[in-house]
């Protein structure tokens, strides 16, 4: 007889619930199997009122001591080295990992409401509507004879789609201009979504690892000795806020 394997996830609940900062196992359904990953964000029906929560998986294996649910959907994806370090993190700093997680998102997005959401921008562009021998022919049989609309259609037989701003802009021509090439249908007017990013301007540099002072040297080297040395020791540091205590 032959026994069919169930994938079963490992999810962190995204709440901030002490109670919740634990791994709790989900049947992967076979729709999903082959696009769940260690790092996606799934939805998942959690709680008596089985209310879907947002959860992220940190774990996938084949079995599960428990009565396992199933995933209802997939939200996005994380890699294994965002998992591993917000795990890392939640050890070091003792918070709960899906915090640690979300600090993994890009900016933006971590909101659970996806309405509030950064969304994807949409805009008006202009392209030729006819191939670009048949428009040529036009030209050459003087059907077309405004220079400014020749113009236009030079600019957008080398650009492709532009707003219309961009082509007032280019060709120092009027909006009205290309609106009468799009009523005699040589050009057309698309909606284009331009995928935003929330890091694309932002100067990102690698820092470098920073210096103790004199005073966080001395610190330093009286736990590290007693660490060598495998006396557990306690320390008391003082400071004024700010002062680099961590």
């Amino acid at each position: 007889m032959l026994t069919l394997l169930i994938m079963v996830a490992e999810v962190i609940i995204n709440r901030t619930a002490k109670k919740l900062n634990r791994t709790f196992d989900y049947k992967i359904p076979q729709r999903l199997e082959d696009i769940i990953t260690v790092g996606s964000k799934v939805l998942v029906p959690f709680g008596k009122g089985e209310k879907l929560e947002e959860a992220f998986v940190i774990k996938i294996k084949q079995s599960s001591s428990f009565d396992v649910k199933e995933i209802e959907k997939l939200e996005e994806n994380l890699n294994d080295s965002q998992i591993m370090l917000a795990r890392w993190m939640a050890k070091r700093y003792f918070c709960n990992v899906s915090d640690c997680i979300n600090l993994m998102l890009t900016p933006g997005t971590r909101s659970k409401t996806k309405e509030n959401r950064i969304k994807d921008k949409k805009v008006n562009v202009v392209g030729l509507k006819i191939d670009i021998e048949r428009i040529e022919n036009e030209i050459n049989e003087g059907k077309i004879k405004s220079e400014k609309h020749i113009k236009i259609i030079e600019f957008l037989k080398e650009n492709g789609y532009a707003t219309i701003p961009e082509i007032e802009r280019n060709t120092q021509c009027s909006r009205a201009i290309v609106n009468t090439l799009i009523k005699n249908g040589y050009l057309e007017l698309q909606e284009r979504i331009i995928a935003r990013n929330p890091l694309e301007y932002k100067q990102i540099e690698k820092t470098s690892f920073l210096k103790f002072t004199d005073e966080q040297e001395k610190a330093y080297l009286q736990v590290e000795k007693s660490l060598i040395n495998n006396e557990y020791k306690r320390f008391l540091l003082y400071g004024v806020t700010g002062s680099r205590k961590d």
